[in-house]
């Protein structure tokens, strides 16, 4: 089986939790391979959703770059960004949040659900499917094996949850458990939201 826990939970208390998984930091500040899960690793030519030939380093640089704010609109640098820093765009600095823009120069801005469906995930999704796909292979394998636990900051699983932030360790294990049924069948070809 594949869990999400806080990346902030002490390893000890994990080990106890889950005695015989292994315990993988699927975040920005691991010190393994898989800092490449995190939406801030810049991995370049990303395709920007409804934006034709726009392509982003990162997954969170889309995200934060179609966000539109009462005092700013899409910033486009942020697609850019290869070193993790810098990215995040905050109310505290442009006032509250309107959405996010269906697109560099679309006229819809897009509410949280919609938004985080239609370009997080999605984009996510893409990044698992064209860019890590062996990793996630190297994951697959694992996870026949041994229980795995993710560690994230945020641990929402739950694709339809609105209330919290979706844990991007949580959308790896809905991939790998629903795109290769890890428990001992092929691999499918798409994932349906």
């Amino acid at each position: 089986m594949i869990f999400v826990e806080s990346r902030k939970k002490k390893e000890k208390t994990l080990k106890a939790k889950y005695p015989n998984a292994i315990i993988i930091d699927l975040t920005s500040k691991s010190e393994s391979e898989y800092k490449v899960f995190s939406p801030f690793y810049p991995h370049g030519n990303i395709p920007v959703p409804f934006s034709q030939n726009v392509l982003s380093c990162s997954v969170e640089g889309v995200w934060q770059g179609l966000k539109v704010f009462e005092s700013n609109d899409v910033d486009i640098s942020k697609f850019n960004i290869t070193d993790m820093k810098g990215i995040k765009r905050s109310v505290r600095v442009f006032g509250k949040i309107k959405g996010h823009r269906e697109g560099v120069n679309g006229i819809q801005i897009l509410d949280y659900k919609t938004a985080r469906k239609e370009i997080f995930i999605k984009t996510y999704f893409w990044l698992l499917e064209n860019k890590l796909e062996k990793e996630v292979e190297k994951l697959v394998d694992l996870a026949k094996k041994r229980d795995i636990v993710f560690l994230d900051y945020e641990t929402n699983t739950d694709i339809e949850n609105f209330q919290k932030p979706i844990s991007h360790a949580g959308l790896v294990k809905h991939y790998i458990e629903k795109m290769h049924i890890i428990y001992r069948t092929p691999i499918q070809t798409k994932l349906d939201l």
